[in-house]
């Protein structure tokens, strides 16, 4: 059996504020197995995203282990970290954060300028990307010249551009409204099932939770609930976490 994604065992973050230490993750122990789509919610301040930035490498955790395929990432020096998080891993968050002056090819296109790719592949490899997500023909385009469901999808190609072993993201949901919302859920069902791509989202929304195959709840800083999704799971198995509480 291949070893997981993603393992955190007894994970903590603490952060010093004003002397006084604010707990945001406490004792979280997860398994995220390869191709598995995970939905991550839990009221605001539960510890969700804080648990997201820290499996993401944007963060480092105060005690515990966290592994990232092998890697034991407190190990990793910051030059790593940022190979890690450039090459393996694709971040998408609320706001879209496009280049406004750059055509949406050259913002798809970024993430490959830092990995050393030449201008002519990196181009090549962006509108393939788009391609794949049905704007072909919005690539020479501006992002204010596109909608806000159009722009998201700019977004997720941007992250999806450097062929990431897992997209992260931090309720992408939150500036669209509820049809747009839906298509990107669909989306991401789809990247999932038929690219074999792990996700890991965070929402506040239990309904948007429902798409992915797996459920985990987040209250102080704890994992209070981790479940198969019945409506919306896609079979690629589910896993359990270990030392819930």
């Amino acid at each position: 059996m291949s070893a997981p994604l993603i393992e955190t065992r007894e994970l903590w973050k603490v952060y010093d504020q004003c002397e006084v230490p604010v707990v945001a993750v406490r004792e979280t122990s997860l398994s995220i197995p390869h191709r598995q789509f995970v939905a991550i919610s839990g009221a605001s301040g539960s510890g969700k995203s804080t648990f997201m930035h820290l499996i993401g490498c944007l963060d480092r955790p105060s005690q515990g282990s966290l592994m990232f395929e092998e890697h034991e990432v407190s190990k990793l020096s910051k030059k790593q970290l940022a190979a890690l998080r450039n090459r393996r891993i694709g971040f998408i968050f609320q706001s879209f954060n496009l280049l406004g002056r750059t055509t949406v090819l050259d913002n798809v296109a970024l993430p490959l300028a830092y990995q050393g790719v030449s201008l002519r592949k990196r181009r090549e490899r962006a509108a393939e990307t788009l391609g794949q997500l049905g704007l072909g023909d919005r690539m020479r385009h501006l992002p204010n010249q596109l909608s806000g469901g159009q722009q998201q999808r700019v977004a997720i190609a941007r992250a999806l551009v450097t062929r990431p072993a897992i997209l992260l993201a931090d309720e992408p949901t939150g500036n669209l409204d509820s049809d747009r919302a839906v298509q990107i859920m669909l989306l991401f069902k789809e990247l999932n099932e038929r690219e074999g791509i792990t996700i890991v989202l965070v929402t506040h929304e239990m309904n948007l939770a429902s798409y992915a195959a797996r459920h985990v709840v987040f209250s102080d800083g704890r994992i209070v609930s981790d479940d198969a999704v019945r409506a919306g799971g896609n079979g690629h198995g589910y896993g359990s976490s270990e030392g819930v509480s």
